[in-house]
C-alpha cells in the first residue's frame, strides 16, 4: 500500500521534470538527464496516471506540459476529447470479434473505380480464371489446396477448406466449424471476413494475379453594428532599431480593407507608441475568420545613392479577432513575434502564417497590443441561422432570376448579381464552388450572407472538396461542408489524402473544428488510419507553431484508442534504439575519418555488438512495421545489417518475417535527412498509379514505403530482388567510364534473372514501367536522376528513387544544368523495349502510345493535383515553398491548353528526351567513375 502511493521523478532530457509512472520502463529508455531520481506521492489513481504517462511518452510530450498551460480553450478542448474518447472506449468494449477484427486488421482495398464496379477494375481474363488458393493450417503442417472461382467470398472458402480437411483427416475432426476460424493473409496481419467476394478490391490478390514468376496464386494462409474596427498598439519590446508596426486584417489570403501603420520610434532598448490604429472596415462587417497580422520592421534612412527609404523585416505575428466561441476580443494581449519570413509577403504581411504565438518567448520580440471595449456586453459573431436569414431574400433573388424565361430581358443590377455567382449559384455546375467562394466581398456582410447557400448546395465529390480546406477558404461553414463531403471518402481513399488532411490542420485557428473531429473519428475506427494519423502529426512535434495543437490531437486520439498505445510505443521505443545505433556509427566514423577501411570494419563491428545487446534486441523484435502496420517484424538479422556509406550513415536493417515463412524484409532508417519531400512524391506516384489503373492503364508503378518519423527522421522501404542501373552497368564492364554506354548491359541482366516466357514478361513489365516513371518524373519535375537513382527488379519494373529535387529545381554545376532533358529516356532503354531488335518500331511505337495515354490521364486530373501541392505549401518543404513552385505543375501539365495541343507539347519533349539521351549518358558516366573512385 505504501509503494502504490509513491513514484520516481527525474529531470529528462529535454530539461523537463518527467514522473516515472509506468515502472516497466528501463532507465537506459527513460535517459535522465542527471543520474538521479526523486520519489514523489502519488496525486490521483495509479491506473489514471500510467495511461497519462504512457500517452505523455507516445506523443513526445508530458501531459504536465498541457495541463500547464494557462489557456482555456486548451482546456475545454481536452475536457470535450476526453468526454468522447471515454463514450468511444465503452462503444469498442461492446463489439463482438468479427467487428474488432474489421476495425484493427481489415485488409488493404483499393478504391471501386466507377466504370468498373461491377469487376472492380479486374480484367476479364483474370475475372474468368479460376483461383488456386493454398490454405495454411493454425497449428499445423498440413495443407490444402483448392480451386476457387474469385466470387467466392471468404466464408464459402472456409466451408470448402474444412470439407477439405475432414477428407484428409478423418471423422476425428468433425468437431471444427468454419465460425471458429477466420482468413488471415500470407504474409500479413490482415483478415478477410464478411461477404464481400476474394477478388474485391484486395490489393494483395491483384498483386497475385499481377505476378509473373508465380505458378501457384497463393492467397490466403492461416485459418485463425458598431463603429470602425480599431485596436491600441501600445510597445514592442526587446528591438534596438528604429522600427515600425504594420497591421492588416485578411480573410484567407484576401486584405480585407487598407493595412494601418504606425508611427516611426527610434527608443533603444523598447518602443512605445500608445496610439489607435484604424481599419476602414464596420465590426459588423468582420467575417469570422478575420485574422489580424502584424509586420514589425526596421526602416533604413535615405543615404546618397538612394532615393526612398528602405523597409528591413524584423518579425511577424498574427492573432484571430474572435476567440474559439465567436466571441470578439477585448483588452490586453501580448504577441510573442517569430522571425523566419517566407518568400512572398502580402503587404509586407504574413497572412498564411500560424496564429499560435513563438513559445520561446525569452528572445522572441514582443508585441503588446490592446482591443477595445465597445459595449458593456460581449460581442458575438451570429449563429449560422442568424446569417441564413440574411441571405434569404439573396437567395430568392437569384432563384427568381435563374427561374425566368430565355427571352426575358435582365437589368444590370441582376447582371451583376448572376456575374458574382456565375460559376456556383447555378446548381447545373456545383463543382465550381471554390470560384464563387473567392468571388464574395468578405468585407460586406451582404456578401458573406451568401454563404447559407451551402446548406442546399450539392454535394461534392471528395476530391473536388479537398480544394476547400485550402488556405483561401477559412471561414468555419465552409470547411464544415468541406468535411461533410469528405465522409463519403472510403477508408482506402482518406489514405490516399491523409498527408494533406493533417497538414491543412494548420489552417484551422481553433483546436475543436470539423476536420480534428472527422480525422479522429476515422482514425479511432480504423487503426490502419490511425496509425498513419498518429505518425503525420508525432513527426511535426519538434515544430512550435504546431506542438501544441498536435499534442491535442495526439492525446485525444490515444485516450479512444487505448489498446493501441502499446503497439505504438514499441514503435517509438525501437526508433528511438535505431537512432542511437546511427549516432554511435557517426561518432566512430568521425574519429576513424584518416583510415577507411579500418573505420569501416570497427564501425560495422560496433554496429553489430550493439544490435546484439539485450536491451536493443527486445526492443527492436516483435513490432508492427511503422512502413506498414500489417507486416509484422519478428527479429533482426543482425549479420546481414550494415550503414550505408552516405554522409547521414543511414541503417540497412534486416528483419526477419515469421509470416513470410522465413523471408527476410528489408528498412533503411535515416537520422539527419528530412524525408517529408520523398514522402509526398511517393503519394503522387501512388496517386497516379491509382488514376491510371482508373482507366484501365497499369503502368506497374512501384511506390515503396517512405515515412517520416520525427525531426529530420525516418524510414524507406528496401525494394526486394532489385539493383541500380549503375550497379548493374558496373557489374558488365571492367571500365567505369564505359560502363554506362554499354547498351546491352541492362537487357543481359534481365535475361540472367529470367528466360523464355519469362523473360517477355519482364520485358513488358520493364516497358510499362518505364513509360510510366517517363511520364511522372516529367509532370513532376524530378530532378537528380544518376543512374543510382534508377532501379531496375528481376521481374522487370523499373522505379526511381531518393526525391531531392522536384518541381523542376534540377542540380547545377559552374551554374551549367547538368540535367538538359525533360525526362530519362536513354538508349539502352530503348534496346530493352525493343528487345534487343534495332528495328522493332512496333514494341517502341505501343511504349510511345502507353507514354502518351499516361499523359492525358494525368492531363485530366491536372486540378487535383494543383490542389494536393497548395494544401502542402506550409510543411516547409524545401522546393515547395510558394505558389510560384507549384506553376511548373501547371505547365508540365498544359493546363489552359486543348488535348490536342497539350499533346504536340509532350511529343516534343519525347523528341527531346530521346533526341538529347546522350547528355544524361555522359553524366552517368562522371557518376559512375565518382563512384569506382569512391570504392
Amino acid at each position: 500500500g505504501e509503494m502504490e502511493g509513491h513514484m520516481f521523478e527525474c529531470v529528462n532530457q529535454a530539461a523537463v521534470h518527467e514522473e516515472l509512472e509506468d515502472e516497466t520502463r528501463r532507465l537506459c529508455d527513460v535517459r535522465p538527464f542527471w543520474p538521479m531520481l526523486k520519489l514523489v506521492t502519488r496525486n490521483c489513481g495509479r491506473a489514471e496516471r500510467l495511461l497519462d504517462s504512457k500517452i505523455g511518452v507516445l506523443i513526445g510530450k508530458g501531459l504536465h506540459e498541457l495541463d500547464a498551460l494557462p489557456d482555456q480553450e486548451v482546456k475545454d478542448f481536452r475536457s470535450k476529447m476526453f468526454r468522447i474518447s471515454e463514450e468511444k472506449m465503452q462503444r469498442v468494449q461492446l463489439m463482438n470479434w468479427s467487428e474488432w477484427l474489421q476495425a484493427c486488421f481489415c485488409p488493404q482495398l483499393e478504391p471501386v473505380v466507377g466504370a468498373a464496379a461491377g469487376t472492380d477494375g479486374v480484367n476479364d481474363k483474370q475475372a474468368e480464371t479460376s483461383l488456386k488458393v493454398t490454405i495454411h493450417f493454425d497449428q499445423s503442417q498440413d495443407t490444402a489446396s483448392l480451386k476457387v472461382c474469385p466470387s467466392t467470398t471468404p466464408s464459402e472458402l472456409m466451408e470448402q477448406a474444412l470439407r477439405k480437411w475432414l477428407t484428409t483427416h478423418g471423422p476425428e475432426e468433425e468437431g471444427r466449424q468454419a465460425q471458429q476460424y477466420i482468413l488471415r493473409v500470407s504474409d500479413k496481419l490482415e483478415f478477410l471476413c464478411g461477404d464481400h467476394p476474394l477478388i474485391h478490391g484486395r490489393k494483395y490478390l491483384r498483386k497475385c494475379l499481377n505476378r509473373a514468376t508465380v505458378t501457384s496464386r497463393r492467397l490466403l494462409s492461416v485459418l485463425s453594428a458598431v463603429s470602425a474596427f480599431p485596436f491600441w498598439l501600445n510597445r514592442t519590446l526587446l528591438v534596438r532599431v528604429q522600427v515600425q508596426v504594420r497591421a492588416g486584417l485578411f480573410h484567407g489570403t484576401e486584405l480585407l480593407c487598407k493595412p494601418a501603420v504606425s508611427s516611426e520610434s527610434s527608443g533603444r532598448s523598447e518602443h512605445v507608441w500608445n496610439r489607435m490604429l484604424e481599419f476602414d472596415i464596420q465590426v459588423s462587417d468582420l467575417p469570422r475568420m478575420a485574422r489580424l497580422c502584424f509586420a514589425v520592421y526596421a526602416i533604413m534612412d535615405k543615404v546618397k545613392n538612394r532615393s526612398a527609404a528602405r523597409h528591413y523585416p524584423i518579425a511577424w505575428v498574427n492573432t484571430m479577432v474572435f476567440d474559439y466561441k465567436g466571441q470578439l476580443k477585448t483588452g490586453d494581449i501580448t504577441l510573442h513575434s517569430w522571425s523566419s519570413f517566407p518568400d512572398e509577403l502580402e503587404e509586407m504581411l504574413n497572412p498564411i502564417g500560424t496564429i499560435q504565438t513563438n513559445p520561446y518567448t525569452e528572445n522572441a520580440t514582443a508585441l503588446h497590443i490592446q482591443f477595445p471595449d465597445y459595449i458593456a456586453h460581449p460581442i458575438v459573431f451570429p449563429p449560422f441561422d442568424k446569417v441564413r436569414e440574411r441571405g434569404k431574400k439573396f437567395h430568392i433573388e437569384l432563384k427568381e432570376i435563374m427561374e425566368r424565361d430565355p427571352l426575358s430581358q435582365l437589368c444590370e443590377n441582376e447582371k451583376d448579381l448572376i456575374w458574382t455567382l456565375r460559376y456556383d449559384c447555378m446548381e447545373n455546375f456545383p463543382q465550381s464552388l471554390p470560384k464563387l467562394l473567392l468571388s464574395v466581398k468578405w468585407s460586406k456582410h451582404e456578401d458573406m450572407a451568401q454563404v447559407a447557400l451551402l446548406q442546399i448546395w450539392p454535394k461534392l465529390s471528395p476530391r473536388d472538396a479537398l480544394e476547400l480546406l485550402d488556405f483561401n477558404y477559412p471561414d468555419q461553414y465552409v470547411r464544415e461542408y468541406a468535411v461533410g463531403c469528405l465522409k463519403d471518402m472510403s477508408d482506402e481513399e482518406l489514405s490516399q489524402y491523409l498527408l494533406q488532411l493533417v497538414q491543412v490542420l494548420r489552417y484551422e485557428p481553433y483546436y475543436d473544428c470539423a476536420l480534428t473531429r472527422f480525422l479522429l473519428d476515422r482514425g479511432q475506427g480504423n487503426r490502419n488510419i490511425g496509425h498513419f494519423l498518429f505518425w503525420h502529426l508525432r513527426s511535426e512535434m519538434h515544430m512550435p507553431a504546431v506542438s501544441v495543437q498536435f499534442s491535442l490531437i495526439l492525446e485525444a486520439y490515444c485516450r479512444g484508442s487505448i489498446p493501441h498505445i502499446e503497439v505504438l510505443k514499441k514503435q517509438v521505443e525501437a526508433l528511438s534504439k535505431l537512432k542511437s545505433v546511427n549516432e554511435l556509427i557517426k561518432l566512430g566514423t568521425i574519429k576513424n575519418v584518416r583510415s577507411k577501411t579500418k573505420e569501416a570494419m570497427l564501425t560495422k563491428e560496433a554496429m553489430m555488438t550493439c544490435l546484439r545487446q539485450s536491451g536493443y534486441t527486445e526492443t527492436l523484435s516483435d513490432l508492427h512495421s511503422p512502413l506498414n502496420p500489417s507486416v509484422l517484424l519478428s527479429g533482426i538479422n543482425v549479420e546481414k545489417c550494415r550503414y550505408m556509406d552516405s554522409k547521414m550513415k543511414p541503417l540497412w536493417i534486416v528483419y526477419n518475417n515469421k509470416l513470410l515463412g522465413g523471408d527476410t524484409l528489408g528498412i533503411i532508417f535515416k537520422n539527419g535527412d528530412d524525408l517529408r519531400q520523398d514522402m509526398l512524391t511517393l503519394q503522387i506516384l501512388r496517386l497516379m498509379d491509382l488514376l491510371w489503373k482508373e482507366a484501365n492503364l497499369d503502368l506497374r508503378i512501384v511506390p515503396y514505403g517512405c515515412l517520416a518519423t520525427g525531426d529530420r527522421s525516418g524510414l524507406i522501404e528496401v525494394v526486394s530482388s532489385a539493383d541500380t542501373i549503375a550497379n548493374i552497368q558496373l557489374t558488365s564492364s571492367n571500365v567505369a567510364a564505359a560502363a554506362a554506354f554499354n547498351k546491352d548491359a541492362l537487357l543481359n541482366w534481365l535475361k540472367e534473372k529470367n528466360s523464355g516466357d519469362a523473360l517477355e514478361k519482364a520485358i513488358e513489365e520493364f516497358t510499362l514501367s518505364c513509360a510510366g516513371y517517363c511520364v511522372a518524373t516529367y509532370v513532376l519535375g524530378i530532378g537528380d536522376r544518376h543512374s543510382d537513382n534508377i532501379m531496375v527488379r528481376s521481374t522487370g519494373q523499373l522505379f526511381h528513387i531518393d526525391f531531392g529535387h522536384i518541381l523542376g529545381n534540377f542540380k547545377s554545376k559552374f551554374g551549367i544544368k547538368r540535367e538538359r532533358v525533360p525526362f530519362i529516356l536513354t538508349h539502352d532503354f530503348i534496346h530493352v523495349i525493343q528487345q534487343g531488335k534495332t528495328g522493332n518500331t512496333e514494341k517502341f511505337g505501343s511504349f510511345r502510345n502507353y507514354c502518351e495515354q499516361a499523359y492525358l490521364i494525368l492531363r485530366r486530373n491536372g486540378n487535383l493535383f494543383i490542389t494536393l501541392f497548395a494544401l502542402m505549401l506550409t510543411a516547409g518543404l524545401p522546393e515547395l515553398t510558394s505558389v510560384k513552385d507549384i506553376q511548373y505543375l501547371k505547365d508540365s501539365l498544359a493546363l489552359g491548353k486543348t488535348d490536342d495541343e497539350a499533346l504536340k507539347q509532350f511529343r516534343q519533349k519525347f523528341d527531346e528526351a530521346l533526341r538529347e539521351s546522350w547528355t544524361t549518358k555522359v553524366n552517368w558516366m562522371a557518376h559512375n567513375v565518382v563512384k569506382d573512385n569512391r570504392s
